[in-house]
């Protein structure tokens, strides 16, 4: 009998190749900065994405469930903007993110992988992350999230997570103190949007990985 469950495709890591249990797929990329790799719900679909590129699945959109009238309130997203997002293998687990330019999905930083994190850390660090980026250059571009709740810790200056601080994750926490205390020390006006996935798709700065 077929085995159940998912499979995962490592394209870039220690040991690229094909794993049929998230254990094993960790271990061929834990430690290796820009790993690749997707989880896919067959075997034979892992084979098929093994087989092509991790470019081939990275960000590809959905197709909207929304209806004309919707989509027509919603809109197009703005391109005079940035988009940020993380990627968590595991709650916690692996966790790295990453900012990029809305309309050509240029990679503007990427940070990671962090050993152990959450969706959450990541998503509230890369927004900070963003922030900084855009003061430094004087920028005054926008900022595309798809997480309200980074967006309710960005506001509230503070990185509300359950995560409990220790060896394994203290350099992520030491880069969660330097956010919040940018936070509070500095006055911004960007405006933080929330991305539209019904109606847009994966965010731009998606990895890929869903």
């Amino acid at each position: 009998m077929a085995k159940k469950g998912k499979f995962y495709v490592v394209w870039k890591g220690k040991r690229p190749g094909i794993y049929d249990s998230w254990s094993t797929c960790k271990a061929a990329i834990s430690g290796y900065a820009g790993a690749e790799y997707k989880s896919f719900e067959s075997f034979d679909g892992a084979k098929k994405g093994y087989d092509g590129s991790y470019a081939d699945y990275k960000g590809k959109k959905k197709t909207s469930s929304l209806s004309k009238e919707e989509l027509i309130k919603i809109g197009l997203p703005n391109d005079h903007s940035i988009s940020v997002d993380a990627a968590s293998s595991g709650n916690p687990g692996i966790m790295e993110y990453q900012g990029v330019d809305t309309k050509t999905g240029k990679k503007l930083f990427r940070q990671g992988p962090f050993p152990q994190g959450t969706n959450n850390i990541g998503e509230f660090l890369a927004i900070v992350h963003g922030l900084a980026f855009l003061k430094e250059r004087n920028s005054d571009r926008f900022i595309y999230t798809d997480s309200r709740t980074a967006m309710s810790w960005v506001r509230k200056k503070n990185c509300n997570t359950k995560l409990v601080e220790s060896a394994k994750n203290k350099n992520l926490f030491e880069l969660i103190r330097r956010a919040v205390e940018w936070l509070k020390e500095n006055q911004n006006n960007t405006p933080i949007v929330k991305w539209e996935t019904k109606a847009w798709g994966e965010i731009p700065a998606d990895f890929g990985r869903k």
